[in-house]
């Protein structure tokens, strides 16, 4: 190794070690990388540095860590996701305020780090500015402007050469609306959810329309009951709409029936295979939205999907780098240590029962073949006694394949993720030993309160009747054929923070019910594993508090009456039992070895029942 790559390895390791302290994370994954720079959970990617940097380039690179650091440090995901504004000037606003704050916190207290951050800020205008030109537009640019304000005001520091045009069009501007507002941020410095209260003032004196937005859904909103049910539902404390009482939800069902909310809806035939036709049917929808015919009891959820446009199936690997999932799998081990008897005993109980329905038979009472020592008595009386023999035979054995759905939801986050993330990990690799093939998938959405959905559904004038108003984000955490061994670091990825946010559950058993359909297997087995019912709070705030809900029970019941797909769920410190037939509910990792034994063993034994066969579904009357 030549002088100079032992030189820039030294630095590397500096800026990494610099940036740990600063984060006080010393699992912080950092690569430099050619690759554009970015932070992505706890891996931080910054540029590659040139083998003869100069001190701009050091000061380029020291700046973007310390930036990254102070996010790690003094920002929560989370608390930032759940006040966002609705529009997207909002939402840019928003962020340029909390940026920031972050930038300050490091820049009052470390000169050093000021001046490495005030060099990066200044090439990185220099940059974004230029790349806009001609086509910049207000939002950004006043973002932008913003952003230098705030940080004028909190750091005392000039903001750089390169953004002067920019302040000078849009000061006066921000400051006769939400001068008084920029004034007292420094008073919330250090306190983010105070922080974040003060710039949703200040972005809805720039921008009305956000505050519009935010009436508009809380006006959608019923206010929180309190209700037995509340402790079923399990969505977490992030979701204001969780209460939703058997006879408020008749009653908003009712009205909606009256005022023909729900529109005209053709019927459709139950398909096996294809189950997400378009409905060409229904002139009241924009030309994009979608109608599942999954059930065939359309008529009583009037289900719609605004649009599928932004919905995404992905994998691990494309939602975090290969560093950042092993940290991941070494917590979860952490978590699995204790329990490791316990899966030994699940794996061999299953296998003995597995082993039990042999696929090799006897064929008795034949004319030739084997001697059967059985009836040796016979042949002793009568040696030309005639069936008194046997022969081997190959028995009709159903091999089968199981698929885990898992919910992904931020009311999961915390123990009920790492106990879904443990009974996954025993489920997969103890039905893999017992030659079952499993497949795991995940369901979540790709943004907090409607993400790029709702944007739309706002650009086009809000539209009747949209239906689901978020992108999906559905895992394939592990398909059926691929052994586990290779995708076994692919599970600690539900431990990651910022993963975790709303859940469409009727949606995602279709998904997973399709991809079992196409499946070989003669059995088939869904087993979902929930903390209780759907909530997306752009949907629900539109179309009631029951309509995702009523969605999935009309979901289930296609699948536990009309499919030849086996459906079981696995309730996380909830009873799911009001949604599922065959239920299970673990409140705790230390009891989860004795019920996932019992009921798999239940679930595998030699069935009483031949398996269901799927109805030839009714055509829905008008």
């Amino acid at each position: 190794m030549s002088k100079q790559e032992t030189s820039l390895d030294r630095l590397e390791q500096a800026i990494s070690a610099c940036l740990k302290a600063v984060a006080e994370k010393s699992d912080v994954a950092v690569s430099f990388t050619p690759r554009r720079a970015g932070l992505s959970g706890d891996h931080v990617r910054l540029p590659q540095l040139p083998h003869e940097p100069s001190a701009e380039d050091i000061a380029q690179v020291r700046g973007m860590a310390d930036r990254f650091a102070l996010k790690l440090a003094y920002h929560d995901e989370t608390l930032h996701a759940e006040r966002l504004p609705r529009t997207m000037q909002g939402i840019a606003l928003f962020e340029a305020l909390e940026e920031a704050r972050i930038e300050a916190i490091g820049a009052r207290a470390m000169p050093g780090m000021a001046a490495n951050m005030q060099h990066e800020l200044q090439q990185r205008l220099a940059r974004q500015l230029a790349s806009r030109g001609a086509q910049a537009s207000d939002i950004d640019d006043m973002a932008t402007a913003l952003g230098l304000l705030a940080r004028e005001k909190l750091t005392g520091l000039p903001a750089p050469e390169a953004a002067r045009l920019l302040l000078e069009r849009w000061r006066d501007h921000i400051e006769t609306r939400a001068g008084a507002v920029l004034e007292r941020l420094e008073e919330a410095l250090h306190d983010q959810a105070a922080f974040a209260e003060m710039a949703r003032d200040l972005v809805f004196a720039l921008d009305p329309g956000a505050q519009v937005e935010e009436q508009d859904d809380e006006l959608g909103q019923r206010p929180d009951e309190e209700s037995e049910e509340a402790g079923d539902v399990g969505q977490g404390e992030q979701h204001e709409m969780e209460d939703d009482t058997a006879e408020d939800a008749s009653a908003q069902g009712g009205m909606r029936e009256q005022d023909g909310e729900r529109g005209d809806v053709d019927a459709q035939l139950y398909d096996q295979i294809d189950l997400q036709q378009p409905d060409a049917g229904d002139g009241d929808m924009p030309a994009d939205a979608r109608q599942l015919p999954f059930s065939n009891h359309v008529e009583e959820t009037g289900y719609r999907v605004f649009t599928t446009e932004f919905d995404e199936i992905t994998s691990p690997e494309e939602q975090a780098t290969p560093e950042e999932l092993n940290r991941l799998r070494m917590m979860l081990d952490k978590q699995l240590a204790p329990l490791q008897g316990a899966i030994g005993r699940l794996a061999n109980r299953l296998q003995r029962l597995l082993l039990a329905q042999q696929n090799r038979a006897w064929e008795f009472d034949l004319q030739e073949g084997v001697l059967d020592a059985a009836r040796l008595s016979r042949v002793v009386i009568d040696p030309l006694q005639p069936l008194s023999f046997k022969q081997e035979k190959e028995s009709n054995f159903r091999d089968t394949v199981v698929t885990l759905l898992i919910d992904n939801s931020g009311s999961m986050r915390g123990r009920p993720i790492t106990t879904a993330a443990i009974c996954t990990d025993i489920l997969a690799r103890t039905l893999e030993r017992c030659g079952v093939k499993v497949e795991i998938l995940g369901f979540t959405t790709r943004e907090w309160k409607g993400g790029r959905s709702r944007k739309k559904w706002l650009a086009e004038n809000k539209p009747p009747h949209p239906g689901r108003l978020n992108d999906l984000r559905h895992i394939i955490y592990k398909p059926a054929d691929m052994p586990y061994r290779r995708a076994r670091r692919n599970i600690g990825l539900m431990l990651r923070e910022g993963l975790l946010k709303e859940n469409i559950d009727g949606e995602a058993l279709i998904w997973a019910h399709q991809r079992l359909l196409a499946r070989p297997e003669q059995r088939r087995i869904l087993m979902v594993i929930s903390d209780g019912a759907p909530v997306d709070d752009s949907t629900l705030s539109i179309n009631g508090n029951t309509y995702l809900e009523r969605h999935l029970k009309a979901v289930i019941e296609d699948i536990e009456t009309r499919s030849p797909v086996e459906l079981l769920a696995i309730g996380i410190g909830h009873d799911v039992t009001r949604y599922y037939r065959r239920a299970l509910t673990i409140h705790d990792v230390e009891g989860l070895g004795k019920a996932m034994m019992d009921k798999l063993a239940e679930l595998f034994a030699e069935e009483q029942h031949p398996p269901r066969q799927p109805r030839t579904p009714r055509r829905a009357t008008a």
